[in-house]
């Protein structure tokens, strides 16, 4: 188990005596397979809603786990930084899952999730007929993200942000590239379908969480692949998402928008909120070189019903022109960044 490099010896012992304890380790082992409330801690382990939470402070002091707002509900998380994060996998991989107390924790983590999954699919019957009538005009999800995977490559990379991520459908394609990923939406049902989605998807090193997008509660210059995925037609400023979205990107990091190409469906504003009628590739272009981008690729899907009304998707990806250079000084051995 890879230990904290370079603690002084009372951060060392600190953030042992915050996870050695079987209660708040316990919580660990549940946070790192999926963010959680209070209320659903306080339901997995049995205790009261202040003993988890006095084991939720101590563990927020060490900084091993992470707060986040969700309305009115405080979801907690695994920390983002990558060294704490190593330090309680670390921990939480060497509890045998036979444990009894493991095992009853992992049962009553899997009642909650169902809970997730079945409001979920209340909502998804909800709104069916409507996503479904917007499918039916473009071409298939799955020739797009055949193309987002073929774009974005195989080679894998430490941090994903997904903003509007919606069903959290990007998360789960990318999900065996990155260290980490962050889904960011506004609306609290999505989330809960972008949960339930990673949930049965099996996938531990993403989460969700509700923000704005034009202000993501995230940091800047943090994330290697930016994704915005049939988002901004819904925005009334889309070049202003887009700049925010530049600046959430490491030098050298990608951005990826799909969305439609101009058209002519009223319909779509009228009945699906839809703000813009798609955007050409001079917009969207202009809008890349104003944020200190450059486009590397764009691709274009015309659907195959060529008759009626119909909507062409497209897929731009552009790069931050920042470069990271390797610090030649053999007393530094961090990387620096240069325009």
């Amino acid at each position: 188990m890879a230990l904290y490099p370079h603690a002084t010896l009372d951060t060392m012992v600190d953030t042992l005596k915050a996870a050695a304890e079987s209660s708040r380790l316990r919580i660990l082992a549940l946070l790192s397979r999926g963010d959680l409330t209070v209320s659903d801690l306080t339901e997995i382990l049995n205790q009261s809603q202040p003993r988890v939470s006095r084991h939720l402070k101590l563990l927020l002091e060490a900084g091993l786990i992470g707060r986040y707002q969700e309305g009115s509900w405080a979801y907690f998380r695994l920390s983002d930084a990558d060294t704490e994060r190593d330090f309680v996998n670390g921990l939480v991989s060497r509890v045998h899952l036979s444990d009894p107390q493991v095992e009853r924790d992992l049962e009553r983590l899997s009642a909650v999730k169902r809970r997730r999954q079945e409001r979920a699919r209340e909502y998804f019957s909800a709104n069916a007929t409507s996503w479904d009538q917007i499918r039916s005009l473009h071409v298939s999800d799955s020739a797009v993200e055949a193309a987002l995977k073929r774009l974005v490559g195989k080679k894998p990379f430490q941090t994903m942000l997904d903003l509007g991520t919606g069903t959290g459908r990007l998360l789960e394609l990318f999900a065996p590239l990155y260290r980490r990923g962050v889904g960011i939406d506004l609306s609290r049902e999505m989330l809960t379908v972008a949960r339930a989605n990673l949930d049965r998807a099996g996938i531990a090193n993403a989460q969700v969480r509700q923000g704005d997008i034009y202000a993501p509660p995230v940091e800047r210059d943090t994330y290697d692949l930016v994704t915005m995925h049939q988002v901004l037609h819904y925005l009334d400023d889309p070049q202003l998402a887009v700049g925010e979205a530049a600046r959430l990107l490491r030098p050298s990091g990608r951005l990826v928008i799909v969305d439609f190409a101009p058209h002519g469906l009223e319909f779509l504003r009228d009945e699906h909120a839809h703000l813009r009628l798609g955007f050409s590739d001079r917009q969207v272009s202009e809008w890349f070189a104003d944020a200190g981008l450059e486009l590397e690729a764009s691709e274009e899907f015309e659907p195959r019903n060529s008759t009626g009304a119909k909507l062409t998707v497209k897929l731009w990806i552009a790069r931050d022109q920042r470069l990271l250079i390797a610090d030649p000084s053999p007393a530094s051995p961090f990387l620096r960044e240069t325009a």
